[in-house]
């Protein structure tokens, strides 16, 4: 399973509406997430409007692909627009800015127990 972290900027006057939208994802979506390979989900607001979303994925261009052709992730990116800036012509889960991971805490423990790197105090 893969790690992704992305970042979103949502309108700092749309912050307290969005975080009860998110209070409140409708069933169906949390649904379709799960269904779709969306793994340890998640999303964190800073009180700028910064968003760095958190999830795992065996393949999240497939991941993404699959909820694109669901009916309810059309209604959900359709209302969750507005609340974004620097859209443009995408909807908010195709703007997605990927952060590269540089670091993973058990993925080097790991390699200090399978003796696979080699690592100097």
């Amino acid at each position: 399973m893969k790690r992704y972290c992305f970042l979103l900027q949502v309108r700092p006057d749309r912050l307290a509406e969005y975080r009860r939208r998110h209070a409140e994802v409708w069933p169906e979506m949390l649904a379709a997430l799960r269904d779709t390979g969306w793994h340890n989900y998640s999303l964190h607001l800073r009180d700028d409007g910064l968003l760095v979303g958190y999830v795992e994925s065996d393949d999240l261009q497939a991941a993404q692909q699959a909820m694109a052709a669901t009916d309810v992730n059309t209604r959900w990116q359709a209302e969750m627009a507005p609340f974004f800036t620097g859209m443009a012509d995408r909807r908010p889960d195709e703007g997605f800015l990927l952060l590269e991971e540089i670091f993973h805490l058990e993925d080097q423990l790991q390699a200090l127990t399978d003796g696979t790197e080699s690592h100097q105090p």
